[in-house]
Parts: structure tokens; sequence; C-alpha cells
């Protein structure tokens, strides 16, 4: 397993490289950290899952996504990854997308040990991370620095790893392309969140906001994000 691999990517969305890995049709999915459920809606439509539970932490988000009323397949829930209110061996893989790293160091090693109890033997767990790499995360960086819990929630991984929870079946490493026609967009989607307390002064907002204009032209600003895919397996 490794943190990064500047050789190795390929342009790809999360959800198609998903679906090169891993058949989740007929599965019942457990999603940890479904944000505004956007890969929820790529896990049913796009990759079949049967059942797909969705967990956030976050209670205004969560909130949000209790009005979605065209995802009949999904049951959203609230809670966090380190406590999942489900039985032992109840689904046929776990999904984090960008998401682990958002759990407290301290619990990461706890959240994956409950994700290797709610599986079933020989399902799989994919995680979806963000590289700390390039001129995106460049940017990114300015708003909300995460290097060290990037650092720490692969760690956690490569720890269940060598301690015999998981197998790691495959690693992929993508670039995400990603587009935002204005700064009003970019601010909305990365500044104006509710799961994490940006301490942004006016300057640091400025700092930002210069940043990304320079990536704008007429047709709007546009980037590659760097990702790295973990697929792995509880053993039977």
């Amino acid at each position: 397993m490794k943190l990064n691999a500047p050789d190795e990517y390929r342009t790809a969305t999360e959800s198609d490289a998903v679906a090169d890995l891993v058949d989740i049709r007929r599965a019942r999915v457990l999603e940890l950290g479904c944000g505004a459920a956007w890969t929820t809606r790529a896990l049913v439509e796009q990759l079949g899952a049967a059942e797909v539970v969705a967990t956030e932490v976050d209670a205004v988000q969560h909130a949000k996504n209790l009005t979605i009323e065209d995802l009949p397949r999904v049951q959203f829930r609230l809670g966090g990854a380190e406590a999942i209110d489900a039985a032992d061996a109840s689904f046929d893989a776990v999904f984090m997308f960008k998401s682990l790293h958002h759990v407290p160091v301290e619990l990461m090693d706890q959240a994956l040990t409950e994700i290797h109890r709610v599986l079933q033997p020989g399902g799989t767990a994919c995680f979806s991370e963000p590289v700390y790499w390039g001129e995106f995360n460049a940017l990114m960086s300015l708003i909300n620095d995460e290097q060290q819990v990037r650092e720490a929630a692969f760690a956690a991984l490569r720890r269940a790893v060598e301690a015999g929870l998981f197998l790691c079946e495959a690693e992929r490493f993508i670039q995400v392309p990603g587009s935002y026609p204005d700064w009003d967009a970019f601010a909305a989607r990365f500044l104006e969140v509710t799961h994490t307390e940006l301490d942004l002064d006016e300057q640091r907002r400025a700092e930002v906001r210069a940043a990304f204009e320079r990536h704008l032209t007429p047709a709007g600003a546009h980037f590659l994000k760097p990702h790295r895919i973990d697929l792995l397996r509880k053993p039977h």
C-alpha cells in the first residue's frame, strides 16, 4: 500500500473507478460519511446496489438528506463510523468516500474495527481518500490543511491490513475532474460547509479567492483532484 504514486494516476470519476473494482449489484451496502449523498446516488443508480444505509455525522446535512424523495432504496441514518448501529455481518460492502480522514484520529482504528464487524465474511470495504498532492490540494490546503489527518487515515488502513482485519485486494490512483463556474460556486461547495468548522478570517478568505481565480477561465475553473482508492476484503 502506497500513500501516493504520481506515475500511476489515470483520469476517472470515483464511481467509475469503483465500478471497475467491485460488483455491488444486488448487494446490501453501508456508506459511512455520505455527505450530501452524491456518492450515495451513484451507489444505487450507477453501481446497482440493492439497498444502501447511508450515515452522516453532521446533523445539519443529515436533516437535508432526509428530505430526498427519489432514493427509495436508501435509508439515511445519523451516526459516525466509530460506532455503527448495525448487527454483525449485516452488509456485503462498506464504502467511505473522502470520509475516513474526517474521523477523529484517535477513533480511526475503532472505526475500521467496526467496519470489519458489520461486514459479511468475504465482504469488501472500499476507501476513497484525497491525496495530499497537486494543484487542487494546494488550493484546498489554504482552506483546511489536511495533511496530518490524511496521513493518519492511510496509516490506520495499513494497520488494519497488517493486523489481519482485511486483505488489500487493489489500490488505484485517479485524478477526478472537477469544474466550478465561478468563485461563488466554489465557495458554496467548500467554504459554506457545516461538517467542518473553518477558521477563515477575511484576509485568508481573500487569499483563497485569489488562488482560485488564478485558475479561472471564461469557461470556469477546472481541476484534476488526486485520489487513492483502496479495496480491502474481510477474510472468510
